[in-house]
């Protein structure tokens, strides 16, 4: 499948700066809601947790929700290309492995915002671990089972 244009404009332009803090934000394919199945999910957090073992990325917030994930990051090494490739990569060989099928689990391409050195971390924090709560999936912050922030 050749790539959309909307996938190439996602990626012009696109800088990594170590140490920047980044908003990540990628879509299952088709927006099938794959995770809504809390242990395909977790294998998505287990990437999250791999990425910042290897020194990749550490993990600031992050939340799987059943057809997309927001990934607040601070990028400690190599390309956000790189760290997004190997998520997504390494989630869908899990997935795969786990199920026993063979799926195309990621569209082509993510969404990334570097956050200004001024703006408040814990407010798009809070936007992240959110999302559940604004998309109806839950009643009451925290209710969601796959979210995570350091602050918390």
């Amino acid at each position: 499948m050749p790539d959309s244009p909307a996938s190439h404009r996602l990626r012009r332009g696109r800088y990594a700066e170590t140490h920047r803090i980044y908003l990540l934000t990628t879509n299952t394919f088709g927006r099938k809601p794959i995770f809504k199945n809390f242990v395909l999910g977790r294998l998505v957090v287990d990437q999250f947790r791999n990425a910042q073992h290897q020194g990749m990325a550490n993990s600031l917030a992050w939340v799987v929700m059943p057809d997309h994930f927001h990934w607040l990051v601070e990028l400690q090494q190599g390309s956000l290309c790189g760290l997004m490739q190997k998520t997504k990569s390494m989630s869908t060989k899990a997935v795969n492995q786990f199920t026993g099928r063979k799926v195309t689990l990621w569209q082509k391409g993510f969404h990334d915002r570097a956050l200004r050195r001024e703006e408040d971390l814990v407010r798009v924090a809070r936007y992240v671990v959110a999302n559940p709560l604004r998309a109806g999936l839950v009643e009451k912050l925290g209710a969601y089972p796959l979210w995570d922030a350091i602050w918390v």
